[in-house]
């Protein structure tokens, strides 16, 4: 081959490469300045904003609202009225949940510490109602316990009708609200914490991973959550730490996880320049394998906030099993011995060790009551919607 034909074919790939490019991130933009987009990013300490965007718009927190779920938990433990070993019955209602799950069965238990990693990992639904029953004698009041505690920490634009993020028109949350539940998690709850930080468990036998791609791809990331429904979008909400400065990031409303994952990074890295402090030297951990996609790219329509009055009712209530269309994930079968899944020793390898847990002081006992939330000063939050 000639050298005029090899330097057509370099020019002619260097000009499908960078038409390739152009088209990405066309859409891309085209989706991070949509309707239903926002982010906000702030100093973990200070609280001082450091970028926003629509950050007080309303928006469907999705799984996200697993984190409000987890922190009434952590206060729960904290004030000696649960235990990490404590069991968590598991009703019919919390086992009808759709995806994604843990697969528990009606009539059976599991860990409050099982629970609480099934969020983390697999932002299992069944184990967040299963909590919810738990701690509010059933989800609806759960739901209500919810709000009032988010409102007392601040979060005055968020209303909650379910424990696991489950799609309800009246369930509605802002990027401000949620960077806001993040900072309390983190510094009302140091000593749990790392919990967020969990790549993997085993839950009977199963391997199960964190869905949360940002502690493997960025640099000093260690938590918090992702969500998706098709009304939401793809949702994150990630702390990282670089140095002694931690930032907090809220994207919300883009049009896959590939999106989601790139635009909270490059937020992050602008985030971490302002405040002064360098990128740092650490190698980013690949995963060992693709997971298979556990829920389809879906557009949606923008959000639209009904009046306080026209609140409509949420798409299926206790007593009426989820329709199937809520169901958006698909079920993955996984292998079943060791020469089927080669990934899974490469995958220990590589996985980030969890933290040493917390030292626990012995637990007094304590009444059994329903369990009340603290409630702020003066006077109380009417948790009507939309706050």
């Amino acid at each position: 081959m000639s050298f005029a034909s090899q330097l057509r074919r370099r020019l002619f790939g260097l000009v499908v490469s960078m038409a390739f490019m152009v088209a990405i991130a066309g859409s891309a933009n085209a989706q991070i300045g949509s309707d239903r987009y926002s982010s906000i990013v702030v100093d973990e300490r200070s609280g001082q904003i450091i970028s926003a965007a629509n950050a007080d718009e309303y928006r469907f927190p999705a799984s996200l609202t697993k984190m409000m779920t987890i922190y009434m938990v952590f206060e729960a433990i904290r004030d000696r009225q649960l235990s990490f070993s404590d069991a968590v019955p598991v009703s019919s209602w919390s086992a009808s949940m759709p995806p994604t799950k843990l697969g528990l069965v009606p009539g059976t238990t599991l860990s409050v510490e099982q629970a609480i990693m099934g969020l983390v990992t697999k932002s299992a639904n069944d184990a967040a109602a299963a909590l919810g029953e738990l701690l509010g004698g059933d989800e609806d009041r759960f739901a209500q316990l919810m709000t009032t505690r988010a409102h007392a920490l601040g979060m005055s634009r968020t209303t909650f009708r379910n424990a696991s993020g489950l799609p309800d028109w009246g369930q509605v949350t802002t990027a401000r609200d949620l960077a806001t539940l993040a900072r309390h998690l983190i510094q009302d709850f140091p000593q749990y914490y790392h919990y967020f930080s969990t790549p993997s468990f085993i839950f009977h036998g199963r391997f199960v991973p964190n869905h949360q791609a940002m502690l493997r791809s960025y640099a000093g990331a260690d938590g918090l959550k992702t969500g998706y429904t098709e009304a939401s979008g793809y949702n994150v909400v990630t702390s990282a730490l670089r140095g002694d400065v931690r930032l907090i990031g809220v994207v919300m409303g883009a049009s896959n996880g590939w999106e989601r994952d790139q635009h909270m990074t490059a937020l992050l890295d602008q985030g971490f320049m302002r405040m002064g402090v360098g990128s740092m030297d650490v190698a980013r951990r690949e995963p060992a394998y693709r997971m298979p996609s556990l829920i389809g790219s879906a557009r949606a329509a923008p959000v639209a906030v009904p009046a306080m009055a026209e609140v409509p009712s949420a798409p299926w209530r206790r007593g009426r099993r989820p329709p199937a269309r809520l169901a958006t994930s698909r079920q993955v079968v996984r292998p079943t011995s060791s020469a089927q899944r080669p990934w899974a020793s490469a995958l220990r390898q590589l996985a980030v060790p969890p933290r040493p847990l917390a030292v626990r002081e012995p637990v007094r006992a304590a009444p059994r009551g329903r369990y009340e939330p603290k409630r702020a000063s003066g006077p109380a939050s009417s948790g009507r919607y939309p706050g």
